[in-house]
C-alpha cells in the first residue's frame, strides 16, 4: 500500500510492512522487534506499537505477551479457509465490477495490468509480488462495497504469506496472463467467462501449494527493509 504525506505515521508504518510481507520480505513467523523497526523508520517504540496493533486487528501480526510481536503463520487449514473465503467473494467482486464499472475504472485496471507486465519484464520480482496483491484489492475498490474492500486488503498480505510459507519463496502471487484474462472478460461484461476465470485462478494458487507439506523459510535479514 502506497504511503500518503496526508496519513497518521502510524498507517504509513503499518503500510510499510504490509509492502514488505507482501513482497515476501518479512517471512511468516519472524518476530518484529520493536527497537529495530523504530530506528528503520525514525519513530519511537510507542508508534510501532500502535501500528503493531493495528496490524494486530487486521490479522498480518499475531502479539503474543511478554514475547512480543511476530508477523502471523498461518496454518494449513487456515491457508484452507482463506481461499475458501476468496472463492465466496471474489465472484461477486466481479459481479459488481461487471454492473458499475465505468471507463475510467476499466482504464485503471488496464494500467494496472500494464504494471504488472513492466514488472515480469524487468524481472523485478518483489513488484511482481506486490502488484499481484494489488490487483485483487483494486477490484474490491472498484466494486464499490467498502466493507468487502476492507476484507480484501486483509485477505490479500495473508494469502501472501500463505505463498510464502507454503510454497517456494521465489513464486509469484498470481500465475502471469490470467488477470489480463479476467480484465478482458469483465470488460466484455462476460459475466459468466469472467467468474470462471477467476475461481480457476484462485484453485491454481492454490493448488500449488504445499499444504501437505512442513512449512520452511529461510529468514534473509538483509532484505527485510531494502
Amino acid at each position: 500500500m502506497d504511503a500518503s504525506p496526508n496519513k497518521p505515521a502510524i498507517e504509513q508504518i503499518a503500510d510499510r510492512i504490509t509492502d514488505a510481507v507482501m513482497e515476501h520480505r518479512l517471512p511468516p513467523g519472524i518476530k518484529l522487534v520493536e527497537e529495530k523497526l523504530a530506528s528503520v523508520f525514525g519513530v519511537s517504540r510507542t508508534k510501532i506499537r500502535q501500528a503493531l496493533t493495528l496490524l494486530a486487528q487486521e490479522g498480518l501480526v499475531t502479539l503474543h505477551p511478554n514475547r512480543g510481536a511476530f508477523v502471523t503463520r498461518p496454518t494449513a487449514n487456515e491457508a484452507r479457509d482463506l481461499f475458501a473465503t476468496r472463492r465466496l467473494v471474489e465472484p461477486e467482486i466481479v459481479r459488481c465490477v461487471i454492473a458499475r464499472a465505468s471507463e475510467l475504472d476499466m482504464a485503471r485496471l488496464r494500467e494496472h495490468l500494464q504494471q504488472e507486465a513492466e514488472a515480469r519484464a524487468e524481472g523485478d520480482r518483489r513488484r511482481i509480488i506486490r502488484l499481484s496483491g494489488r490487483f485483487h484489492i483494486l477490484l474490491a475498490e472498484l466494486a464499490g462495497n467498502s466493507f468487502i474492500h476492507k476484507l480484501m486488503t486483509e485477505l490479500c498480505p495473508l494469502t501472501c504469506l500463505i505463498i510464502a510459507l507454503y510454497d517456494a519463496p521465489q513464486t509469484p502471487a498470481c500465475p502471469e496472463d490470467e488477470h489480463s484474462r479476467i480484465v478482458d472478460a469483465i470488460d466484455a461484461q462476460d459475466e459468466a467467462t469472467a467468474i470462471h476465470l477467476m475461481l480457476h485462478h484462485l484453485d491454481h494458487i492454490e493448488r500449488e501449494l504445499k499444504l501437505d507439506a512442513t512449512p520452511s523459510r529461510d529468514i534473509h535479514w538483509e532484505s527485510l527493509y531494502g
